[in-house]
């Protein structure tokens, strides 16, 4: 059972970066799962500047694959050149992350701690510790997610 420590019209604003549609359908199941248990969440396949909201009460939770040499997936691009160029006023937003990749390319999970690495010089605090998904040893991406998602929720 997922359980999250409900403030006051909290949100839960999950990013998505995927190429193949693996990340995307693992944002669509903790979503499920979220949402079941009376969490709202906003699912965001295509950041726009008014998707990362400055309510310090909103959680981020970014889920992205790798493509390339380690690069952001380009549909979740826009969200990095928000965090780097526009320096949004996020110091304090709690977020978490998730990564998938294959450890078997170098730059492995190299999309997930760029991501991490904006969001932080930003001042944003990370809630718990991020999840990498390696499809060398992960058989069920979906089903790991959700067992990372009880323990992260817990968290907020």
């Amino acid at each position: 059972m997922i359980r999250v420590k409900q403030e006051r019209n909290m949100q839960i604003t999950l990013i998505v970066g995927s190429v193949m549609g693996t990340a995307l359908g693992v944002a669509n199941a903790l979503k499920h799962a979220l949402e079941t248990n009376g969490t709202a969440v906003r699912l965001v396949e295509q950041f726009q500047a008014s998707d990362l909201t400055l309510d310090k009460e909103d959680v981020v939770l970014i889920c992205t694959s790798n493509t390339g040499m380690g690069d952001l997936p380009a549909n979740i691009v826009p969200f990095f050149e928000h965090l780097t160029q526009q320096l949004p006023q996020i110091s304090g937003k709690r977020f978490g992350i998730i990564t998938l990749g294959d450890s078997s390319y170098p730059n492995f999970a190299e999309a997930g701690n760029t991501l991490r690495n904006a969001m932080l010089d930003l001042g944003a605090t990370l809630i718990g510790e991020p999840l990498v998904l390696d499809a060398i040893f992960v058989d069920d991406h979906e089903e790991e997610a959700l067992q990372w998602l009880t323990s992260w929720a817990a968290l907020l």
